[in-house]
């Protein structure tokens, strides 16, 4: 009987983020139908794309048992280096591609400072932010960015057959990020030295190499994720993508990655930023006001970290 509680129990903390999803849901469209609108429902996808991208990249430190809190700045200093591109007159294609190396070329950076220098992870990647979103400032001078062409505003606000472009930009995001976890020796050598390093080591994998491999993917993402949402938002302001920052820590940790590493799966994270997404986009709806919501994403966080550690206790029980 302990032992059939014991399973129950542990499936229902693994699967607890779809749980709660369906609650969400099932509450704030019982107080308030017009939730169920295709239009918002809509809105709800859309808004999670981004913090979605986001969260698959902070999946990807955290599976190893570290952190990266430089994706807010990588991602507005990677996204202000295209349109500054753009003002210059560069065509789109460029631009979009610009953004999409300087993410990766600083999450590179991240994963060597960390891997071969054995930089703390949680202090080196909030120096990262910190310098990257003071150049970002230092760079527009406060000023907000405003001026793209149609083309590139098109990935953000578009749509191909009838189906806007920032959820078909969270699915495949979503796909690249399953199979590569899933389906390649990286994705098991990944799990592995989250696990544990040392034994990872010992069989034969390159610890550096996954790290560095990893902390380049979660910058290449954060870029990516920079690129869609100021094709959404039209602009980059000095709040740029500011209400993401530690959301996408707790999509990752509520959707069953363990803070400790080598445990999770990605359509858990996804199931977190569903979570997330419809919560905000809820509150909004039932007209909460705007000075709760700081304690509320504050509830969210802890509930996560709470989470993680039930999870952790159970499997170890």
């Amino acid at each position: 009987m302990n032992i059939k509680w014991f399973k129950l129990k542990r499936k229902l903390l693994n699967n607890i983020v779809w749980i709660l999803l369906v609650l969400a849901v099932a509450v704030v469209g019982g107080l308030e139908p017009s939730f169920f609108k295709p239009t918002i429902l809509g809105n709800v996808l859309s808004q999670a794309t981004v913090l979605g991208i986001l969260s698959f990249a902070q999946a990807f430190a955290i599976m190893l048992g570290l952190i990266d809190l430089s994706l807010l700045g990588v991602m507005s200093f990677s996204a202000t280096c295209g349109l500054l591109l753009l003002e210059k007159g560069c065509p789109a294609a460029l631009a979009i591609l610009a953004i999409f190396l300087v993410g990766a070329s600083i999450g590179a950076l991240n994963g060597v400072l960390i891997a071969k220098l054995k930089a703390v992870a949680l202090v080196e990647t909030l120096a990262v932010k910190l310098t990257l979103l003071g150049a970002f400032l230092v760079i527009t001078q406060g000023r907000a960015i405003t001026n793209m062409p149609d083309s590139y505003k098109w990935f953000g606000q578009g749509s191909v057959a009838g189906i806007p472009t920032l959820p078909i930009a969270l699915v495949a995001v979503f796909v690249f990020v399953y199979i590569l976890w899933n389906k390649t020796p990286y994705g098991r050598s990944l799990y592995a030295v989250g696990g544990n390093e040392d034994a990872a080591y010992v069989s034969g994998i390159k610890v550096d190499r996954i790290k560095i491999i990893a902390f380049t993917i979660s910058g290449f993402l954060a870029g990516v994720a920079g690129f869609f949402l100021s094709a959404y938002m039209g602009a980059v302001t000095s709040t740029f993508g500011t209400s993401y920052d530690m959301n996408n820590i707790a999509a990752t940790v509520i959707g069953g990655v363990a803070c400790s590493g080598g445990q999770g799966n990605v359509l858990g994270v996804l199931g977190g930023v569903l979570l997330l997404t419809v919560i905000q986009v809820g509150l909004q709806i039932l007209g909460v006001s705007s000075y709760y919501v700081q304690m509320i994403n504050g509830l969210i966080i802890f509930v996560a970290v709470l989470l993680d550690a039930v999870r952790l206790k159970t499997q170890q029980g």
